[in-house]
């Protein structure tokens, strides 16, 4: 399945659907869209990883490079990841840098 990386914003999060397989042919697809991101100064970067199928550690270095991107002061949510992804974040302890949630919802972050 091909890459996409869209953004989008909802009040103040800058929400990235990553859909297709994160790897090092991609994952500047992916920094970009976060630099983009990163221009909007939003709360939250909400990750919207439904639809990704795979992520290589190119990947998580790109996830890595998000966090680093927004700063300490934006929370970063990773939505409705599938187990495969879920596992490499479990793996190298990344489940620890970011908010992981089943479903996007603007309120109910707001409590998590």
């Amino acid at each position: 399945m091909a890459f996409n990386a869209d953004l989008t914003t909802k009040g103040s999060d800058a929400i990235i659907t990553l859909t297709g397989e994160l790897d090092a042919s991609v994952a500047p697809l992916f920094r970009d869209k976060v630099e983009e991101a990163a221009t909007q100064k939003p709360q939250r970067l909400v990750l919207m990883l439904k639809e990704l199928d795979y992520m290589s550690s190119a990947g998580l270095r790109a996830l890595i490079f998000a966090k680093q991107k927004m700063g300490s002061a934006v929370d970063i949510y990773v939505v409705a990841a599938q187990e495969g992804v879920l596992e490499t974040l479990e793996l190298t302890g990344f489940q620890h840098s970011v908010t992981i949630v089943d479903s996007y919802d603007p309120e109910q972050l707001e409590s998590v």
